[in-house]
């Protein structure tokens, strides 16, 4: 599946990557890897009780402006959603990304 396109920010690619992101519940943390195998972002996350809390999304330099880290809460959130939990959100992309997607405003616990 390919990203959802480039963020809104001056500078931003338009090149289209080809990536998957992935929970990598073993590491505790989303994954946005290219098809060729490099990762190019990933959010964190730990569970305590009943409570997701997303501490970093992270998106290496050179892959910024392709909508990973959107792309990255959204999946997350999507997932949360799934289970029930809340979601604490201490990372400011995930807050903000919130904060401009009101359908995931409910999560916030």
């Amino acid at each position: 599946m390919a990203g959802e396109g480039p963020d809104h920010y001056p500078g931003a690619m338009t090149e289209q990557l080809e990536y998957d992101v992935v929970d990598h519940t073993d590491a505790s943390r989303y994954e946005a890897r290219l098809t060729s195998g490099v990762v190019a972002g990933f959010l964190e996350y730990r569970t305590e009780g009943d409570t997701i809390v997303m501490p970093s999304t992270v998106v290496s330099p050179q892959h910024r402006g392709h909508g990973i880290a959107a792309r990255l809460a959204r999946t997350a959130l999507d997932d949360v959603r799934t289970t029930g939990k809340k979601v604490e959100p201490r990372c400011w992309y995930v807050a903000e990304f919130i904060e401009k997607h009101p359908e995931y405003a409910d999560l916030v616990g």
